[in-house]
Parts: C-alpha cells; structure tokens; sequence
C-alpha cells in the first residue's frame, strides 16, 4: 500500500518512519499507454476470451492486405476491381448514343473499350471523355453511367462550313478556319470550295461580305485566294472574276451593272478581270479567241477587197 497511498500501513508519522510521498516522487504512466498495459495483463491473466478461429481470420486478414498493396504496387487495382464487379453483375451491356451525326458508334465503342465484359462501377468517367474528344468531329462529350448496366454518351459534333483545299489534300473546316478531318467522301460536294494559303482562316468573313449578292454567291463554286491578299471567284459556268484587295463591293456593283446591261457572264469569256478601278477587262475563252481572230481577218479582207475594187 505504499506505492498506492504514500505512507505505511498503520504507522504513525515520525522520525525513521516513512514520509508521505509528493506527486512529483510518483511515476504515473500516459493514459494510452495504461489501456494498453491494462489489456496486456488481461490478455496474460486469461481474463480476456479471444473468440475461435480468430488466428486464422488475422491470418487471411493479413495476406489480403499484403495482396491489396502488392496489387497497388503493381498498377492491377483498377483490372481486378473491373473484373470482380464485372462478375458481380455491373458488365455494361447497354450502350446509348445521341448527337453523333458523322461520328460511328462503332468508333465509340472501340475507343472506349467496351467489349462486354467492361465493368460499370470501374469505368473511369472523365477518361472516356477525354478520349471522346479525340475523336475529329467531336467539339465535347459527356458520359453518365446508368446502373447497373448502362452507359448514356452525349455529343456535341463540329459543324463544318466549308472544304478548304491546300496543295493536293482536302479537308473539311468549320466556320472558324478550324481543321475538321480530310474530306473522305462526296456526301459534302455541296460546301463551297477555298483554294490557297490562309484561304481557311478568310473564308467565313469574306463569304459574309458577299451577302449583298446572293444571285453572285450562289454561282460561286470556289474561292481562291491568291497571294494571301485577294480573292479569284470562280463561277458555276467556268468564268473567273478577278476581285481587287479593296473595294471588293465596288468592283462587284460594276459587274452588276454590266450583267444587267449586257449580260456579260452569259457571254463566250473565260474571266472579267475588276482589279482596276478605271476599267474593266474582258478575257476570252480560246475559242472566242479564234472566232473573233477570223472575224477580224476576214474583215481586213473585205476591206482590202472594197480598197482595190
């Protein structure tokens, strides 16, 4: 009892005999640490049941955690988890696509990988978007997982505005300028035409400011651009019109007026040159060439013939 109340049992205070003990003469441990000692000497004394089979648990407890951190270790969580979820009855089996105008939906099943026995719950969202927007014709894409075996794929398809032509490739281009993906098939012929450098990045202003000229802009078929500074039309009926760098509605009033005159677009001409304000030039096609170089030489002809007569 000594330890416990600081003095002997019994005793009266006195010379020789024990004194009381202070505080700071005694040695109390930190309360965690008392629990455990307490446990220690229950589970010593037997006073403390431990249930059976309780070794073997820790044991299989024991290696299970050593497999999860091998397993993470190695970069096998995410393949494991899939494949027991995916036995477990979460395999997607149902996919659902919307807004995929130009994009398969078979290339949307390859890229995301889903060979049915993909695992719903081990999908990883974000990842499949990401992949989603790699595809050329998708602006952005959005993935839901319907449980427990559904996936529903929104996208959101770039439109495209025009074919732009660079050296011998064709690619389809939004209104912007932007690359969409290489023309591939006739199902597109209906888009205008631009031809040459920096053609893509021009093409939508420039074809907004002919909206004064519909009946012109209608029988465009392709938009050169020449030089980087002007642009060439070419017309359905094969006439080139040679625009200026400026001034471009001003040049196309002086074709409007010549059209209403004299219907020159209609006429044997191979290209009505605009690029000068003070005149207007006329190109002949080959043949017109031919003609008119007959005409005037059996003219001269005449003339002479008249002369001498």
């Amino acid at each position: 009892m000594l330890a416990l109340n600081g003095k002997r049992a019994g005793g009266p205070r006195g010379h020789g005999q024990a004194q009381y003990l202070s505080a700071d003469d005694r040695r109390v441990l930190p309360r965690p640490l008392r629990r455990i000692v307490r446990f220690c000497i229950s589970l010593a004394t037997g006073r403390i049941h431990i249930p059976e089979h309780a070794g073997t648990a820790a044991t299989f407890g024991f290696f299970a955690v050593v497999g999860l951190y091998g397993m993470s270790l190695g970069g096998h969580t995410q393949d494991v988890a899939q494949a027991t979820t995916a036995a477990a009855g979460f395999a997607i089996e149902d996919v659902k696509v919307s807004g995929n105008d130009q994009t398969s939906e078979i290339d949307i099943l390859q890229l995301l990988g889903l060979d049915g026995t993909t695992s719903l719950v081990a999908l990883d969202v974000d990842a499949a978007r990401r992949k989603l927007a790699e595809l050329p014709w998708v602006r952005y894409a959005e993935v839901r997982k319907v449980y427990p075996k559904t996936i529903e794929v929104m996208l959101k398809e770039r439109e495209a505005f025009g074919i732009w032509q660079h050296g011998s490739d064709l690619s389809l281009i939004e209104k912007g300028g932007e690359v969409i993906a290489p023309l591939r098939d006739s199902k597109f012929a209906s888009l205008p035409l631009f031809v040459g450098r920096d053609a893509e990045k021009q093409a939508a202003s420039f074809v907004d400011s002919m909206a004064a000229w519909p009946d012109l802009r209608s029988r465009v078929k392709a938009y050169v651009r020449v030089a980087g500074r002007r642009w060439d039309l070419h017309l359905d009926n094969g006439v080139v019109l040679k625009l200026p760098e400026s001034d471009v509605d001003k040049a196309l009033a002086v074709l409007a007026r010549l059209e209403k005159e004299q219907r020159i677009l209609e006429r044997d001409i191979a290209a009505v040159d605009l690029r000068l304000q003070d005149r207007t030039t006329i190109e002949l096609t080959a043949a017109a060439t031919e003609r008119r170089n007959d005409a005037v030489e059996a003219r001269t002809k005449a003339l002479k013939k008249a002369g001498e007569s």
